[in-house]
């Protein structure tokens, strides 16, 4: 298995994903809206941000060969509201996504 490390927390998780699936760590839901107001747990948006944490080998494609990942480990992406899986850790809680879920990724 190959070993993903979660850089905010610093925990190793043992996860590989398979074909072209990627594990995302989900950013900090916000406490406040912009205008100040601090938000109860129960009113907190899911998160659709985060940073890649393991990348799967890519998706076979029909000629026996793996179509090539465009994401890499460390990449902070947007992904969609209801896509993926969550999926519980020691570190936290992680999201699994397929890459064509992924809807951008963040320039630094």
């Amino acid at each position: 298995m190959a070993t993903a490390t979660a850089s905010k927390k610093k925990t190793k998780v043992n996860f590989r994903p398979t074909d072209d699936r990627v594990l995302v760590q989900p950013c900090e839901a916000e406490d406040k809206t912009a205008g100040g107001i601090i938000l109860p747990d129960a009113a907190k948006e899911k998160p659709q941000r985060g940073t890649v944490i393991a990348v799967g080998p890519g998706k076979m494609l029909k000629s026996g060969k793996r179509g090539e990942m465009t994401l890499q480990v460390g990449d902070e992406v947007f992904y969609g509201r209801y896509s993926g899986t969550e999926v519980d850790f020691e570190a936290g809680t992680m999201v699994v996504v397929r890459e064509s879920d992924v809807l951008a990724v963040i320039d630094n």
